[in-house]
């Protein structure tokens, strides 16, 4: 077996866990490859996280953020979250259990395999472009937001016409990105055991409430002012698009793969507070 650990840049307490955790697991006869961040920190050999898609295990060790980061590199291979963040709503293992936690997963792997859960991926396409995979949400806006800014658009759900009209964007979320940036947005809270997709006008002039449509669902939105716009996915990846054009967002593979003990949806809710 060989796990991937993927820690935190630039967080000694991320750096020092994922040291001690790599000597526990190669004293249990695992392999380990460390991203190349940490093993700089670590004066170790390190991989791209961009391959930890060929283990078997990839521990995350820090926020939400650096889970999301680990889980793009990891494609379809299961990503346990070490939470050194505040909210952790991917993150269900707390410092001190780490080792534990790893060492049962190995176990598991080695007797009848991991128990894992899959949450949907997202992606956007627009002219013959396919977008990075999101597990949060895929964000179509103009290249300027605020006053004076959007961009002009109809929204529809598997060709149907839902709203339409100027705001500064429109945001497709999966029930893992319902918080945080889609709450923000006054989007609902989605339960993560809920299947949907989440579609929410960001700032509209007139606009609908924020809908939930089936997990299957193909949300298309069409820009229809003239100039740019530009497609985010989880914050990151970001594409600019000549307007007027169409994007349309559906579920893609892999799903993202989460082991471990699940996280406390309703005890990460209250960290927002």
């Amino acid at each position: 077996m060989e796990v991937g650990i993927v820690a935190q840049k630039g967080n000694g307490r991320a750096a020092y866990l994922a040291a001690d955790l790599r000597d526990r697991l190669r004293r249990a006869d695992v392999s380990v490859a460390v991203d190349e961040a940490t093993a700089d920190a670590l004066d170790l050999d390190g991989v791209p996280v961009s391959a930890m898609d060929g283990v078997d295990l990839v521990v995350s060790i820090g926020g939400d953020g650096t889970f999301l980061y680990a889980a793009r590199g990891a494609g379809g291979v299961p990503v346990l979250g070490v939470n050194l963040g505040e909210v952790g709503f991917l993150n269900a293992v707390p410092p001190d259990e780490a080792v534990d936690a790893v060492l049962a997963e190995v176990e598991a792997f080695r007797g009848d395999g991991m128990r894992v859960r899959e949450a949907p991926r997202i992606a956007a396409e627009c002219d013959g472009w396919t977008s990075e995979p999101a597990a949060n949400e895929v964000v179509v806006q103009g290249a300027r937001r605020g006053r004076g800014g959007g961009v002009g658009y109809e929204v529809r759900v598997d060709g149907s016409l839902y709203a339409g009209g100027h705001a500064d964007g429109v945001l497709v979320s999966t029930p893992t990105g319902s918080t945080a940036y889609n709450l923000s947005e006054r989007g609902p809270l989605v339960h993560p055991g809920v299947e949907g997709l989440v579609v929410n006008e960001m700032c509209a002039e007139g606009g609908m409430p924020p809908l939930l449509v089936a997990p299957d669902a193909e949300v298309s939105v069409t820009l229809t002012d003239a100039g740019e716009a530009v497609v985010i996915t989880d914050g990151r990846g970001q594409r600019t698009v000549d307007v007027p054009a169409e994007v349309t967002v559906s579920t893609t593979e892999p799903p993202m793969r989460l082991a471990g003990p699940a996280p406390d949806f309703f005890e990460a809710l209250g960290k927002l507070e």
